[in-house]
């Protein structure tokens, strides 16, 4: 979805005019209008103000462009899962159990791997692969490059 429908739609869905949501986020309610109609996109600034207000990411504000993976286990991340700041912001580099309250959960990389194969197991994709495709992905990943 482009940026001007996701837009539009999570200030309706909040039951927002294009006015009170210029109000909100410092803004002109024509800037609104711009950007619902795609002739322009917000800032950074003001995306960051859109993300705490809908309580969005900003990769959601954008049309999720690119889809994001957790830096520390591999998991695709969506905006239920996408680890946050202490301060409330989120951190789309980290999924909310790698990483918490500005803590990282996993600081050695077969405790992740034998957790994950042990409660990730199934008849059809056993802990042994499992664990051969974590040991060659995780190496690859921000938290676990040195």
């Amino acid at each position: 979805m482009e940026t001007k429908n996701v837009l539009r739609e999570l200030r309706i869905k909040s039951g927002l005019s294009q006015e009170e949501l210029a109000e909100k986020v410092f803004v002109t309610r024509q800037a609104v209008s711009r950007w619902e109609t795609g002739e322009t996109v917000p800032n950074t600034e003001t995306l960051k103000l859109l993300s705490r207000l809908f309580d969005v990411s900003i990769n959601t504000l954008l049309g999720s462009p690119r889809q994001l993976i957790c830096q520390c286990c591999g998991m695709p991340l969506d905006d239920t899962t996408i680890s946050r700041e202490p301060d409330g912001e989120f951190n789309e580099d980290y999924c909310k159990w790698c990483y918490a309250d500005g803590k990282y959960t996993y600081s050695d990389m077969d405790a992740l791997i034998e957790y994950c194969a042990g409660h990730m197991a199934t008849e059809d994709w056993p802990a042994e692969q499992i664990r051969a495709h974590m040991s060659a992905l995780l190496p690859n990943l921000k938290h676990w490059k040195k």
